[in-house]
């Protein structure tokens, strides 16, 4: 196969997954980390900011 059909070949595939993962459930461990982080960021808040707060002081940044 030329690259060409390789990456046409890849992109077919991870188009077919984007479907399919909606059917597809998280593992449990997922949940756990998740459980992890929301526990650290409770313990010291400082160190962690809203997403919406993030994307300003980013975009002021570069602009």
């Amino acid at each position: 196969m030329s690259i060409s059909e390789r990456l046409r070949t890849m992109e077919a595939i991870w188009d077919s997954l984007l479907y399919d993962d909606a059917h597809m459930p998280s593992p449990e461990w997922h949940g756990s980390i998740l459980a992890e982080r929301k526990k650290k960021s409770m313990m010291d808040p400082r160190r962690f900011c809203p997403l919406r707060k993030s994307k300003k002081g980013i975009s002021r940044r570069w602009k």
